[in-house]
């Protein structure tokens, strides 16, 4: 079974957004508990940034060279 990429782009966000919501369910302190990097909330909260922002600009790079190669 092989995962595409657009496939990869909304699973990943979907599955850190669960763990999102069920760690503001489970954790008495759930926005202030979020500043250790060693924290599973950390990471919930970094992901659902990091992916979209990291394709919008592969997205820029790769347009990038495709319009300096035809000009």
């Amino acid at each position: 079974m092989f995962l595409y990429l657009s496939t990869l782009t909304a699973l990943i966000p979907l599955a850190s957004l669960t763990g999102l919501f069920y760690l503001a369910s489970v954790e008495e302190n759930f926005p202030q508990g979020c500043t250790s990097t060693s924290s599973l909330c950390f990471y919930s909260l970094l992901l659902p940034i990091t992916i979209p922002v990291y394709v919008f600009f592969h997205l820029r790079t790769w347009m990038g060279i495709k319009l300096f190669r035809h000009n």
